[in-house]
């Protein structure tokens, strides 16, 4: 097993939600001790919401330090917060109205742009928010990431290398289910990260996720993720780790 990976299988997609949201706490307090804050960015998608609710009451929101922690966001579909599309909106109503996270501290991608013009506003928040020194990339504490069964991740998807060699930090493409207008974060900054975790349910994954932690090579965007000086963990449930070899599996 690669040195900075570690898979760890839940027994169910609920056990799933509170390893994740652990995790999230855990990862908070360890930045918040040692930077004085916590600069996190989530994905969308059905497998996430669970844990987002979780983190919405106790014990987990009462140990995050929500005034110093800055939520961002790996990719989005441009479509308005209302719409049931949008990974903004649905972390609205999952945790954001309900935690003391100051809006200031809410990084949204904007849909009232052109794609070009939403990711340029992007990459400046990014600029902002993360503080970067000219010359350097992002660098954030956490990154929670999702696969298709396609191998893609956050709106980087197969055959499309417009997120993946790239000097920008955010990127517009078009693609997916619904096959719309995205902004989503590029290969160098997720790799940027100091912890990346796939959170991946389902016995619909158990091929592609198989695939994707095989020794042999492949091309799908998830496999690009690994992070250059962070850890990797995949936190998947017993159903999407089902074609995994027990050797490589790691107990919570």
């Amino acid at each position: 097993m690669d040195q900075k990976r570690k898979i760890i299988v839940a027994d169910d997609s609920d056990q799933l939600a509170v390893i994740g949201a652990e995790l999230f706490c855990e990862t908070a307090r360890k930045a918040i001790s040692t930077t004085g804050r916590f600069r996190a960015a989530i994905s969308g998608g059905s497998t996430p919401r669970a844990m987002n609710r979780l983190l919405s009451r106790d014990p987990y929101v009462s140990r995050i330090a929500w005034r110093k922690t800055h939520l961002l966001w790996v990719d989005e579909r441009l479509v308005p917060a209302d719409d049931p599309a949008s990974n903004f909106g649905a972390a609205r109503q999952d945790f954001l109205e309900a935690v003391p996270l100051p809006p200031e501290n809410i990084h949204p991608m904007t849909s009232d742009k052109s794609p070009p013009e939403a990711a340029a506003d992007y990459q400046k928040d990014l600029e902002n928010t993360l503080r970067i020194v000219k010359g350097n990339l992002p660098v954030f504490d956490l990154i929670f990431l999702g696969i298709g069964q396609d191998g893609h991740t956050a709106s980087i998807f197969p055959g499309d290398q417009t997120a993946l060699e790239t000097d920008l930090w955010v990127v517009a493409v078009k693609g997916g289910n619904p096959n719309v207008h995205r902004l989503t974060l590029t290969r160098p900054v997720l790799n940027n990260a100091g912890t990346a975790i796939f959170l991946v349910s389902g016995k619909n994954k158990a091929g592609v996720v198989k695939t994707l932690l095989a020794p042999q090579p492949t091309h799908l965007p998830a496999r690009k993720i690994k992070p250059v000086h962070g850890e990797l963990t995949w936190l998947l449930d017993r159903d999407a780790a089902a074609l995994l070899p027990p050797e490589l599996i790691l107990k919570y």
